[in-house]
């Protein structure tokens, strides 16, 4: 939507740099999507497929990890170097309209890493204070494969963040209702100007064709539709990285809690991709050396089933530190749900839960598939 007459767009604007700390006065988001994916994450596979312009600064980095940098002393060949993606000022068409026109537009082309519901949207202008867009809308597709940027903008889309003006130097952040599948969006900005990082928050979801060819494979793992459903402790990492592709990379790549100075326990409980067969379990603490869990319980759930009755898959078992550990099961267990206590508290780096779908998993997912193809 166009701001109302009532409303100057510079009141969106940030203050000018003067020193210091670059985020000091940075304008933090005001929902907490902690506890969903970022479907775009370049580690899940996301990707800037194109875009109609990136003059100032490439729009790549709308995906790169962690916070935008600034550095008030970078300048290229064309002008001021940014940590984001930046497009040249539009015109209008002459000198009697030297303003552009109310629908004219940048847009860049998402490809998300899993496709799933999106359910929460960051577009973070940091560092774009007086150069930041006026305005943004998201579009969102399905599209099977991997569709050129030419196909992708023929394709039919949704809006599901409506046209909204900006703040400069904020994390603007949006809810979304629309509750289906997507596999890309297309990121518009009015007329033009700067965004520093996209995030798109959301639950994955997977696909029951490509994960019954697949037959045995990590049910827990967040490219197949494992979920963390809870945890006791945040403090230091999310335990969602538990479930993330590849091996750690470093300490922070894990679940890390706090010290406990009581006698209870940490844990995480997680929902699988659905209903499996499981075979064999990985816990790895890799770089987890002076801070990894003690010991280790692993229980399992059928909540297709029995929803309030826990069995023990991993009796406790003591961990070793930056060392993968790995349990072969006398029999295979049909499970939903996997919790895993740590003790006292310490951390891990992956949870592997290997196994195959039973078919009324298999059924489940299909379900779900089609419900949410819109």
């Amino acid at each position: 939507m166009t701001p109302p007459a009532s409303v100057d767009p510079r009141d969106y604007n940030a203050r000018p740099y003067r020193g210091g700390d670059p985020y000091a006065d940075h304008r933090p988001a005001t929902r907490d999507f902690s506890g969903l994916t970022d479907l775009a994450g370049r580690r899940l596979g996301g990707s800037v497929l194109a875009a109609n312009d990136e003059f100032f600064a490439d729009r790549e980095n709308l995906l790169v990890p962690g916070p935008a940098v600034f550095d008030p002393e970078a300048f290229g060949h064309k002008g001021k170097a940014m940590d984001g993606w930046e497009t040249r000022r539009r015109r209008g068409t002459s000198a009697e309209q030297p303003h552009p026109a109310d629908d004219d537009h940048d847009w860049a082309l998402v490809r998300l890493g899993l496709p799933g519901v999106v359910q929460g949207i960051v577009v973070d202008t940091a560092h774009f204070r007086g150069n930041h867009p006026a305005e943004v809308s998201v579009e969102a597709t399905h599209v099977e494969g991997a569709p050129s940027p030419e196909a992708l903008m023929a394709a039919e889309w949704t809006e599901i963040v409506p046209r909204t003006p900006v703040y400069g130097h904020a994390a603007n952040d949006f809810a979304t209702a629309v509750g289906r599948r997507w596999t890309h969006l297309r990121l518009k900005q009015f007329p033009d100007g700067g965004i520093a990082r996209l995030r798109v928050y959301g639950t994955p979801v997977a696909d029951p064709a490509w994960l019954s060819a697949l037959g045995g494979f990590d049910l827990a793992a967040l490219e197949h539709g494992g979920t963390v459903e809870d945890a006791s402790d945040r403090f230091y990492s999310p335990p969602e990285n538990i479930i993330a592709p590849g091996r750690s990379a470093k300490m922070d790549d894990g679940w890390e809690n706090r010290r406990r100075r009581d006698h209870g326990n940490d844990w995480v409980r997680l929902r699988l991709a659905a209903q499996g067969s499981v075979r064999a379990l990985e816990v790895d603490t890799a770089y987890l050396k002076g801070n990894a869990a003690g010991w280790v319980t692993v229980l399992g759930c059928d909540a297709e089933h029995d929803p309030d009755t826990w069995f023990e898959i991993v009796d406790r078992t003591r961990l070793q530190p930056d060392s993968p550990h790995r349990f072969l099961l006398d029999t295979p267990l049909t499970v939903t749900h996997v919790r895993t206590d740590v003790f006292p508290d310490g951390g891990i780096a992956r949870l592997r839960v290997y196994g195959s779908l039973t078919d009324v998993g298999h059924a489940a997912l299909v379900r779900r598939w089609e419900e949410l193809a819109g």
